[in-house]
């Protein structure tokens, strides 16, 4: 199946390294192993923050690949001319089938959708994600899932990652309960979506994918979920890249399930 990824954001939360020395998605080995503490240029894009030695962009395709869906359709945006450099320069070593979008500077998730609609609308399914995030789910068999539904859609539910304490407070303001996000009740959209092509009659002009769209297949009952107990991981923080960086140097990184 295709994959369509979302690579248009900013690694602005991400305090990051030099953009000339990371136009390649590389940096030095000094580091990659998350001490540098200067900050990343405003216009990197968050697709090319390395993680070893090969942006997060590069273990997400590979990860895909592992499953055999090798033919990604990436939706371009802030950093578009990084991205394009550095795939240029891979493309013959990674040896998939890549297809460069600009789907704008400014646009939604959900509209970089509808702008490469027509390379997948004649697909019986195809799959998406925001490619800030790793995980080591079992792919054909979440697809095997979908497949045997009639959803239109589906996304993996996953446990927050933040330290944050959600808070439940009775009537006259007392606190009932505060606990660990990881030990409420709490579940999050992780991505690693599934879609079937009838997902662009529910999705207009401008409308974010998990709104407007994503309300309208609810209210229908075609939008599943799975939840996901195993490893999943986002990078948002110079904490979440760090300890990106230090899984991946330990040997053991989950996500990287070609190794197995």
């Amino acid at each position: 199946m295709k994959v369509v990824l979302f690579c248009g954001g900013l690694g602005s939360r991400l305090r990051a390294l030099d953009r000339r020395r990371h136009a390649r998605g590389v940096p030095p080995r000094d580091e990659r192993r998350g001490r540098d503490r200067r900050a990343y240029a405003p216009t990197f894009p968050k697709a090319l923050v390395p993680i070893g030695d090969h942006p997060i962009i590069w273990h997400l395709m590979r990860y895909y690949a592992s499953f055999g869906h090798d033919e990604f359709v990436l939706c371009l945006g802030h950093g578009a001319e990084l991205i394009r450099d550095y795939l240029c320069e891979h493309e013959q070593d990674l040896g998939w089938q890549i297809t460069l979008v600009d789907t704008g500077l400014d646009a939604s998730v959900g509209e970089r959708l509808r702008r490469v609609a027509s390379r997948v609308a004649g697909d019986e399914m195809f799959l998406a994600n925001y490619s800030d995030g790793l995980s080591d789910l079992a792919l054909d068999r979440y697809v095997d899932e979908f497949r045997s539904s009639t959803a239109i859609g589906q996304l993996l539910c996953v446990r927050p990652s933040q330290t944050f304490h959600p808070v439940r407070v009775g009537p006259d303001g007392a606190v009932v309960e505060l606990s660990p996000a990881r030990e409420a009740d709490l579940w999050i959209n992780g991505g690693f979506f599934v879609f079937r092509p009838e997902v662009f009659e529910h999705m207009h002009e401008g409308e974010d994918l998990v709104d407007e769209p994503f309300d309208r297949l609810i209210k229908l009952g075609q939008l599943r979920a799975q939840r996901y107990e195993g490893f999943w991981a986002a990078m948002d923080t110079m904490r979440d890249k760090v300890a990106f960086d230090e899984t991946e140097a330990s040997g053991r990184a989950p996500w990287m399930v070609w190794k197995r």
